[in-house]
């Protein structure tokens, strides 16, 4: 229970901090003693603390394992008089343009409110400067702290989204520039962006939830206003998310077509310079036939035998040139014919 564990450690009466306990035990003693509203901000707390509030406050055994364990999507579950409430806050890291996402669980009671984050965001300090700044719509109690913090989270999307959307505009440049890590980074993003919709998708649900009356106290109309207000702006992130998707699997196709585009070209060269090695092997090829052919009768005059009829032969000489310049030109018109001169 140090203090690292409880970040805050609040009760409120009539919208006013009243007391600011320093142990939990303070806590609950004081909220008896002066009712109101305990808020109690915890960072990953241990065991031991998450069991000593649920203890004090009945908070459902099956609340009290996922707020333990984390790791769950965005939802909002009843158990008795209690909201359990799941939320997947994210930022946007611009020195290495990543996404990253963290996880709140906030307990909402009759007289109570619990918050456990298992990352640095969202920043629940500055809810609770906010919501301490106007008494009158924090007196209306849980509901208006479950109000401001689901207001923070929505409001945190708006940089994430415009991060992605710049994101996405480069990879359309780069695109077109044969760039090899482009297809690495559009499914970066495009998990980046899946994980954003399983976090904003719940939303919507759980607003109409809220605004149907799903907590434990009913709605005044301020608090159903900004409620509505929060609701708009869920929807604007969800549909531009969802059209982040559907620009990135446009990205994915155009890059596997540009890729097999370049591919085609690249083997189309090859066939080319394949072909002209090929023209000029035909070439060299029928030179060689050609030069061979006077080359055999030569070689065969050459042999010096002391018996070959055509040595003592007048017209031998003659016969011989003659028939390697008609062996050369039968050669060369017959690789003409089949193109290979």
């Amino acid at each position: 229970m140090g203090p690292v564990t409880i970040v805050d450690n609040a009760v409120y009466v009539a919208g006013r901090r009243t007391a600011t306990p320093q142990t939990l035990e303070e806590t609950f003693a004081e909220l008896r003693e002066r009712g109101g509203m305990a808020w109690i901000g915890l960072y990953r707390p241990s065991p031991e603390v998450v069991q000593l509030v649920a203890n004090e406050f009945g908070l459902h055994e099956l609340a009290v394992e996922d707020a333990l364990h984390g790791h769950q999507r965005s939802k909002l579950e009843r158990y008795g008089d209690t909201l359990f409430t799941v939320l997947r806050p994210a930022r946007y890291l611009d020195d290495v343009e990543k996404v990253e996402f963290g996880e709140l669980h906030v307990f909402s009671g009759p007289d109570f409110v619990v918050t456990v984050r298992h990352a640095e965001s969202p920043n629940i300090a500055r809810v609770r400067r906010r919501l301490e700044n106007t008494p009158g719509f924090l007196a209306s109690g849980p509901p208006a702290v479950l109000y401001a913090i689901l207001d923070e989270v929505v409001d945190q999307y708006e940089p994430v989204v415009l991060g992605l959307e710049n994101d996405i505009d480069e990879i359309e440049d780069e695109l077109f520039g044969a760039d090899p890590d482009v297809t690495r980074r559009i499914y970066e993003l495009s998990r980046e962006v899946i994980e954003l919709q399983r976090a904003t998708h719940p939303l919507r649900a759980m607003l109409e939830a809220l605004l149907r009356g799903a907590g434990t106290h009913a709605l005044d109309v301020e608090l159903e206003r900004r409620l509505r207000d929060v609701q708009d702006h869920v929807i604007r992130v969800v549909e531009r998310v969802d059209a982040f998707r559907m620009l990135l699997q446009n990205a994915l196709s155009v890059d596997a077509a540009l890729v097999g585009q370049r591919q085609n070209e690249e083997m189309r060269h090859l066939t080319e310079a394949s072909l002209a090695q090929s023209e000029e092997v035909k070439k060299i090829s029928s030179w060689a036939a050609i030069l061979f052919a006077p080359t055999l009768v030569g070689t065969v005059y050459g042999m010096n035998f002391e018996y070959m009829p055509e040595l003592g032969w007048v017209l031998g000489y003659p016969f011989a040139l003659g028939l390697m310049v008609t062996m050369g030109v039968v050669l060369y018109l017959w690789f003409k014919r089949r193109g290979w001169l």
